[in-house]
């Protein structure tokens, strides 16, 4: 992994719910997908994967992230809360 790789990870990694987590848009975005490929892929999977790999934000949440960390654009329309993969 380069330094460059390194860092976008590093940027990736939010806190939420006292857990290190990237969101989905953020995974996608790393392994090259769409982030509607990553989720189907992951919901067809489910059963290799612990059950607390993954957790749905609560809209309060997601409310707080785009308040946070973004303009609106960077969320691009989203109009469901993103799925967090836990670390």
């Amino acid at each position: 992994m380069s330094q460059i790789d390194l860092i976008r990870v590093e940027r990736s990694i939010r806190i939420i719910r006292g857990d290190k987590v990237i969101l989905d848009q953020d995974l996608a975005e790393l392994y090259g997908v769409e982030n509607k490929q990553l989720i189907r892929s992951v919901k067809r999977n489910l059963d290799r994967f612990p059950a607390d790999f993954m957790f749905q934000l609560t809209n309060q949440e997601f409310k707080g992230l785009k308040s946070q960390f973004a303009t609106s654009s960077q969320w691009g329309g989203r109009r469901t809360p993103p799925y967090a993969f836990s670390l």
